[in-house]
């Protein structure tokens, strides 16, 4: 079993972080990657550490602390597997507020407790974690944690409501479609499935155009998206938006440049961070999952905005963020328009952290560095009540 920090009493002893990642999405391996940074960062003179990792089948694992080992290599993803016990041992965070306590069993053996945990730290990308679950869990176990609750993960998490949560407070969203599982998996009387779904997207490729973006609606890191320039690559990318999530948003495209602003909660309420902008990646269609993390497309930071774009779009990103009740941190995605419009793409509440994110590199052309953001994460969490807010 890996090394833990001891769980002797300790009057004065650290506050225990528990870093939980990876998951059962298909964001896994930038779960993993995103902890290593993370665990690197952390100060190690003011918190201990205790990295728990999910594998891809749902088991909660000790992981050894090595960041080295959670990094991208030639062109390929770590996951939890890699780095967990090779003893099928399982952790287990109580669920009863009173108790911090977490236990590691074996088969066989009794179980080991592993001393309290003073605050979470997940960084889990997409379902099963991201989405409120973990939240809920953490919830139920009055363990604070760092970034948004339940209701704003799950917003968060679906673009679908997302946009809808949007458009009641005002914030401008591009055109879309939302297509169900029983949709797709209607038949028709003719016996073709998916028909009537199929004709709900050409109507509004007639309506709003080619080329359209097919993607799952409960995913991130561009995983599942597919560009479709006409009828003759639908099917093929609503099976591939569906390998990731039975339930697929289609979107139009919106001309116009790339723009991300960080936002960070801080005692008097979230400010924004300076925008970057994503250029288009020469070697892809668009900014997709390869473009982000394994071809790592550079983005412009600061984004070379006049003053007036760069305080609207940072306006509109601390909007985004209460309009989701998010808390600690976002990152928001806008298209500026070709008529000088911002229109809101989506929100992350749990951001990639991982050295090539956009998220850190923003916050650190505003003026902090990468573990000063993790120390300020983590404080706002010790800090935060676990009772309703």
């Amino acid at each position: 079993m890996p090394d833990v920090p001891s769980s002797s009493p300790q009057p004065s002893r650290k506050p225990r972080v528990a870093v939980v990642f990876g998951g059962r999405s298909s964001e896994h391996g930038i779960s993993v990657v995103t902890a290593g940074a993370v665990l690197a960062a952390i100060d190690r003179t003011k918190y201990e550490v205790l990295p728990i990792g999910i594998t891809t089948d749902g088991r909660w694992a000790l992981t050894a602390d090595e960041p080295e080992r959670m990094a991208i290599t030639e062109r390929r993803i770590p996951t939890v597997e890699q780095l967990a016990d090779p003893v099928v041992g399982a952790v287990v965070l109580s669920v009863d507020p009173a108790n911090r306590e977490v236990v590691y069993s074996e088969p066989g053996s009794v179980p080991k407790a592993l001393g309290e945990v003073d605050v979470v730290f997940p960084v889990l990308h997409g379902p099963y974690g991201e989405d409120g679950t973990l939240q809920g869990l953490l919830e139920l176990s009055g363990v604070p944690y760092v970034g948004s609750g339940v209701l704003a993960s799950a917003v968060g998490q679906d673009k679908e409501y997302m946009k809808r949560v949007f458009t009641s407070f005002g914030l401008k969203v591009g055109p879309y479609v939302v297509i169900r599982p029983r949709e797709w998996e209607q038949a028709a009387p003719n016996g073709e499935k998916g028909a009537a779904a199929r004709k709900k997207i050409v109507d509004f490729a007639g309506e709003h155009g080619w080329p359209l973006f097919v993607k799952p609606a409960r995913a991130g890191s561009s995983i599942g998206i597919t560009k479709v320039d006409g009828l003759d690559g639908l099917d093929e990318a609503i099976v591939e938006a569906r390998r990731h999530d039975p339930k697929i948003l289609v979107e139009a495209a919106l001309t116009g440049r790339e723009i991300e602003c960080g936002v960070l909660e801080f005692e008097d309420g979230p400010r924004a961070s300076v925008p970057a902008e994503i250029p288009p990646p020469s070697a892809h269609a668009y900014y997709d999952f390869e473009a982000k993390y394994i071809d790592s497309t550079p983005g412009l930071v600061p984004a070379p905005l006049t003053d007036e774009e760069t305080a609207e779009v940072q306006r509109l990103a601390v909007e985004a963020f209460e309009a989701a009740s998010c808390e600690g941190l976002v990152r928001a995605d806008f298209f500026l328009t070709e008529d000088g419009e911002f229109v809101i793409n989506e929100i992350n509440t749990m951001p990639g952290f991982t050295p090539v994110s956009m998220y850190p590199q923003m916050w650190q052309a505003t003026g902090m560095s990468y573990p000063d953001l993790v120390d300020r994460l983590l404080t706002a969490a010790l800090d935060r009540s676990t009772e309703l807010r």
